[in-house]
């Protein structure tokens, strides 16, 4: 007889295997926020041990007399698993649960279709979601597996498990359609920023390792930030000014967390290019989390997936108001270049050094330097003015003016060539005494 759903409960069951064949173990610590997050409220936290999971249940017979019990006592409408279950494994124990199950894929997948405010966020959620729902079909229609014949009833026809299919495939193949769409409006925007030279730095991190918090910090921004996972999932960029860069695009991203489902990748391959084609990546570290090392390490995995492992990339210490007795500061290489910068983005302290080493990595490529202007070259002056790039200037008795430059040698060298000059062709006076 076909099992149906109940409705789901927000009281929660959980469950956490140790498996000798997992290389990495999943953190239950981390999956009970994963669930709080979610909104669900966990009333008991199942664990045990298995060589390998068991290919009917994952669990063991005996733990699933023990789960029945369990949810029984607490009177809970939903089982989470710590662990990625196969759709028969999951069919199977609700069948003998009587309440729902969920795997880690689908808790974060309905975090995600929380979360999701923008058009695009929503369509990444929802491609996700289909995906994940096409390998669960077989098991919600065994009992329509076949049509019966009868009077009116033969010829072509299609079960109810093919026509869900045929549905699922269509929504899928819209869906990719509009995101793609969406891709290359990105794609226009990156362009137009790459045209105008306009720098993008991108926040990455961990999950819950506060980028909103340093992002409304930066920017004088309302974005949602809360103590909880996934507290960010659609990307917001704010345009801020930088001294001797000049403007620059901050873009605050989804955060990463340790298995991060491929779907889920795939999914939001449009959002994560913003972290792929930045100039610079803030990866933004909770210095007071136990697992500082293991999550910069996950970080890193997702990063090298997307392509953007190589990219010029400053640590951001964050959260040493919860340490004793750290101050902010900027870490530096052998050659003084910086590397890292401890800050509270609760605080604001660290917060202008953070900028400071964003602006030296940003502006390695700067012209600073003094030139002598004879009058012929008043319109190149005038220029120089509307692209605030000059810093003081000198008037001669000749009529000359001596002009001390800054700004980003690429669009110095593209001003030049519009005015036909080039930059052996200006009188260089001195260079400046900040170089």
């Amino acid at each position: 007889m076909f099992f149906e759903r109940p409705d789901s409960g927000e009281l929660a069951v959980l469950v956490h295997l140790n498996l000798a064949s997992e290389h990495e173990p999943e953190d239950p610590r981390e999956f009970e926020e994963l669930v709080l997050s979610a909104g669900g409220d966990p009333v008991s936290l199942v664990t045990g041990q298995r060589k390998s999971p068991h290919p009917k249940y994952f669990v063991g017979t005996g733990k699933v007399d023990e789960l029945c019990q369990v949810v029984k006592e607490n009177a809970a409408g939903l089982v989470i698993f710590n662990h990625n279950l196969s759709p028969s494994q999951e069919r199977n124990l609700e069948h003998e649960l009587k309440c729902r199950v969920l795997d880690r894929t689908g808790l974060i997948l309905d975090i995600f279709a929380q979360r999701a405010r923008t058009h695009e966020g929503k369509l990444q959620v929802e491609l996700a979601q289909l995906q994940h729902m096409s390998t669960r079909l077989v098991r919600g229609w065994t009992h329509l597996e076949r049509q019966k014949g009868g009077i009116g009833l033969r010829g072509p026809g299609e079960t109810q498990l093919e026509t869900d299919r045929r549905l699922l495939r269509g929504r899928i193949k819209s869906i990719l359609k509009r995101l793609e769409k969406v891709r290359r409006q990105r794609d226009q925007g990156r362009r137009s920023r790459l045209r105008a030279e306009i720098p993008t730095v991108s926040l990455v991190g961990y999950t819950n390792a506060g980028k909103s918090t340093l992002f409304n910090r930066l920017t004088d921004s309302d974005v949602y930030a809360a103590d909880k996972l996934f507290a960010t999932l659609d990307p917001t960029m704010r345009r801020i000014e930088l001294d001797d860069v000049g403007p620059i695009i901050l873009a605050d991203t989804v955060g990463f967390i340790s298995h991060l489902p491929h779907k889920l990748v795939e999914a939001f391959h449009a959002t994560l290019e913003e972290a792929a084609n930045a100039s610079l990546l803030l990866h933004v570290v909770d210095a007071h989390s136990e697992e500082r090392q293991t999550n910069i390490q996950r970080v890193n995995e997702v990063l090298e997936e997307i392509g953007a492992l190589e990219l010029p990339t400053l640590t951001v210490f964050n959260k040493i108001d919860l340490m004793n007795d750290m101050a902010a500061r900027i870490d530096r290489d052998e050659s003084g270049k910086p590397v890292a910068v401890w800050l509270s983005a609760q605080t604001g302290d660290g917060c202008p050094l953070l900028l400071e080493a964003a602006t030296e990595l940003l502006s390695d490529d700067i012209v600073c330097e003094s030139f002598m202007l004879p009058p012929t070259l008043g319109r190149l002056r005038a220029i120089l003015y509307q692209n605030n790039a000059v810093v003081s200037e000198s008037q001669m008795d000749n009529g000359d003016v001596l002009v001390e430059v800054r700004m980003p040698k690429p669009s110095f060298l593209r001003l030049l060539k519009a005015e036909g000059l080039s930059h052996n062709q200006l009188r260089t006076v001195s260079p400046s005494p900040e170089q």
